[in-house]
């Protein structure tokens, strides 16, 4: 049997790499993180392009079909490049919605096209970016409309722009399994996107090992951080097959698998990075903080360790 990405999912991956470095992503998140919007909904406007949000969303409403592979190979890449903003909410919102005729044809075609930034929140959680949103929902009992936002909450992650939903709006007239779905397509698309993390974590610091010098060599040479690299990319390494495998089966004790898998990957290799950066991998100014900020978030996000084990456990 073929574990492999085929050749069209793999040269998506590869367009969507190339779109995305083009598109400064780094720029997009700082100005994100002060409320300034507009460079990331470029960012956003050329995602939707790509086609993105339609691999989300069934053909009758102008989408291609809920593809959940390939929703996976697109958020990794949203991961790797640390693309601000309420990706995974909307695209998992886009099926909770499609439990409804009538909310399916007045939202769905607008999220294909990237005309609609929705958000997801849990009952008594937080909503992401419901600053920026079009739209608030909450997964309930029952599924409903966030009418209100509260206020900001300070997150690990500054991009990550948290809301306290309050206020109750219309219970959404959904099918009983739509916010199921919602759910569990949420939990796989943000590991995906920790996997993505984890991945540039690594990457940016192999290159900087083979750049940094000590006593006239390279660190990268040394036996003990070539350790530490392999275990982290080992880690990573474990966590891609489950991934994608949860996204095949859609199962979720698989799903749940999945996320604890990326999750912990993802804050191992934050940590590695850290750490053979040194001192400067604390600063700011470095882009690496980008990416070290989302791991920890990500990984508790729909679903923390804890949650998602007992989720197994429970088959």
């Amino acid at each position: 049997m073929r574990f492999l990405l085929t050749r069209e999912q793999a040269d998506f991956a590869r367009s969507l790499d190339a779109m995305l470095t083009a598109a400064d992503p780094p720029g997009a998140v700082r100005a994100w993180e002060n409320g300034e919007h507009g460079p990331g909904l470029e960012v956003w406007r050329r995602v939707a392009e790509a086609g993105v949000f339609a691999l989300a969303v069934p053909e009758t409403y102008e989408g291609v079909g809920l593809l959940p592979v390939e929703l996976v190979v697109a958020f990794v890449q949203l991961g790797r490049h640390a693309v601000p903003g309420p990706y995974v909410e909307t695209a998992a919102a886009a099926v909770l919605l499609g439990g409804s005729p009538d909310l399916a044809k007045e939202w769905l075609p607008r999220i294909a096209a990237g005309d609609a930034l929705v958000t997801l929140a849990e009952e008594g959680g937080y909503a992401l970016d419901a600053d920026a949103a079009d739209a608030v929902f909450v997964l309930g009992p029952p599924p409903r409309a966030g009418s209100v936002r509260g206020d900001l909450r300070v997150s690990a992650d500054a991009a990550r722009r948290l809301y306290a939903v309050r206020g109750s709006g219309d219970a959404l007239p959904v099918t009983a399994g739509a916010a199921g779905a919602a759910r569990e397509l949420a939990r796989l698309l943000t590991a995906a996107q920790a996997l993505g993390v984890g991945d540039a974590l690594l990457a940016r610091t192999v290159a900087y090992v083979k750049q940094r010098t000590q006593f006239g060599t390279p660190i990268g040479a040394f036996q003990a951080v070539k350790h530490r690299l392999a275990d982290t990319l080992v880690g990573l390494e474990f966590a891609r097959p489950l991934l994608y495998g949860a996204a095949l089966s859609r199962s979720g004790a698989e799903v749940a698998g999945a996320k604890a898998a990326t999750g912990e990957a993802a804050c191992a290799a934050a940590r590695t990075a850290l750490q053979l950066h040194g001192a400067v991998g604390y600063t700011q100014e470095l882009d690496l903080s980008l990416w070290l900020r989302k791991a920890r978030p990500l990984r508790d996000a729909w679903g923390a360790p804890a949650t998602c084990r007992a989720r197994v456990l429970a088959g």
